[in-house]
């Protein structure tokens, strides 16, 4: 992403937005429907575009809801400045504090973690717990218990000092909530509307779904836009489990630029206030918010949905982009468009159905040689994991984690993703672990990744 992006632009017009999410639908068949809201100085408009579900005649709207992903972490990370703001914890308080006696949180030189480590996603803590058991892989996060979060807390060992480097990590931002619920003695559903959803009247953001939410609520779609099972996150909620509307996201943002009132104002400015630098990038992240120029974003995905939310202070403009899809192309590209038309779009073509392929039974041994990370390009990793004699794959693309595929064999180094019709090659050693692979995927070329660990 080109740290100059978001430079001050108009923001394009009702019908050029409607134009690109025609384009992105239609030709390019990146997504069941789409839902773009901008607000500006003017007011506040939505476009949306495309349907509920395929095959559904309803059709997108401000009020239809979907998953918002990763961007629950920004309301776990207002929650925590509003907690500060409130004299209740401050950012330096260790994790600690606000777990069982009986866990042991992990510390390194004597440093511990702290409630400011998690929201910057600088606590050392892995992107995901090495103990999440996927029973269902269409539902990755649903059966991981606070007692499998505890006991991973308990026995893990930090690979560096906490606040020294920005790593995301879902399980970080999924424990800051669960800390913020246990200092207020609540769950951290009833936290998030208590504290940000009931005072910003926003009745379509939440976890459990009301009655009317469930009619408006959209079907979520992989890649091939098949319709996929929503996703749950009961111990990791603060990560990403939360449910929302472009109508309620902008009246988010209202209020973080000011063109609302609000007893949170305080906490949502200073959320830009305590800043870690990206690596040697010119992003820096703030709580929970990135922040790249004069502009904030997060963006979210789901095993069917992808989300992105912005704004520009200065120049009060906000935008959110909702899509039932969880595609490669995703909506990042049509959200800084918005910001800044400068910005090019994407140009993604359409997914081709999968080739058939015969699934073999393979000595499950052999699948060790192939579990590790592997380098797709210089900010994608694809990681290949084991779970019993199953064989899943899963590509990061920081900030975006994307969901778990399994692999079905059909040789013994050759295996194939059912729904997306990718293959991967394990190129291996004189002992038999693999030292790379390669990735084939219909119309591209093959990509050559070597194995990391």
């Amino acid at each position: 992403m080109n740290p100059n992006i978001f430079q001050p632009l108009q923001v394009p017009s009702n019908d050029e937005i409607r134009e690109i999410l025609v384009k992105r639908i239609d030709r390019q068949k990146q997504a069941v429907g789409i839902v773009a809201g901008v607000i500006e100085p003017t007011g506040r408009r939505v476009v949306a575009y495309g349907n509920l579900a395929k095959g559904d005649p309803r059709t997108l709207d401000g009020d239809t809801i979907f998953e918002i992903g990763s961007v629950t972490k920004v309301f776990t990370s207002l929650v925590l400045a509003d907690m500060v703001s409130r004299k209740e914890v401050t950012l330096d308080d260790p994790a600690a504090r606000y777990l069982p006696e009986n866990v042991k949180m992990p510390e390194r030189s004597g440093k511990s973690i702290t409630l400011l480590d998690l929201s910057t996603h600088s606590s050392g803590l892995p992107r995901l717990p090495s103990n999440l058991k996927l029973k269902d892989p269409r539902n990755p996060y649903a059966d991981y218990s606070v007692n499998d979060l505890y006991q991973f807390l308990s026995g893990y060992t930090l690979p560096r000092d906490p606040g020294s480097e920005v790593e995301y990590s879902n399980l970080g931002a999924g424990l800051l909530g669960h800390l913020l619920a246990y200092r207020a003695g609540t769950d951290y559903e009833s936290l998030i509307g208590t504290r940000i959803t009931r005072p910003l009247s926003m009745p379509d953001t939440g976890i459990t779904l009301s009655s009317s939410m469930k009619q408006r609520m959209a079907t979520g779609h992989n890649a091939l836009l098949a319709p996929v099972a929503n996703w749950d996150l009961p111990t990791l909620a603060g990560a990403g489990a939360l449910r929302s509307s472009a109508n309620d996201m902008l009246t988010f943002l209202e209020a973080f630029l000011d063109y609302k009132e609000t007893p949170l104002a305080p906490a949502m400015k200073a959320m830009l206030e305590v800043r870690r630098p990206v690596g040697e990038t010119k992003f820096e992240i703030g709580l929970a918010w990135n922040i790249v120029g004069e502009s904030a974003w997060h963006d979210g995905g789901t095993g069917g949905f992808c989300a992105w939310v912005a704004y520009r202070p200065k120049e009060r403009i906000g935008v959110v982009v909702l899509s039932n899809a969880f595609t490669p192309s995703g909506v990042v590209d049509i959200g800084i468009h918005l910001l800044d038309p400068k910005f090019p779009l994407a140009n993604p073509e359409p997914p081709k159905p999968p080739e058939q392929h015969t699934g073999i039974h393979i000595d499950p041994k052999l699948l060790d040689n192939y579990t590790g990370r592997y380098q797709l390009a210089p900010n994608r990793i694809l990681e290949i994991t084991r779970d019993g004699d199953r064989l899943f794959a899963q590509v990061t693309s920081q900030p975006i984690v994307g969901p778990k595929f399994e692999l079905f064999a059909e040789g013994e180094k050759n295996f194939f993703v059912k729904v997306t019709g990718s293959q991967i090659t394990f190129e291996t050693g004189p002992e038999g672990r693999a030292t790379s692979l390669i990735m084939h995927r219909a119309g591209r070329e093959p990509t050559l990744a070597l194995r990391l660990s």
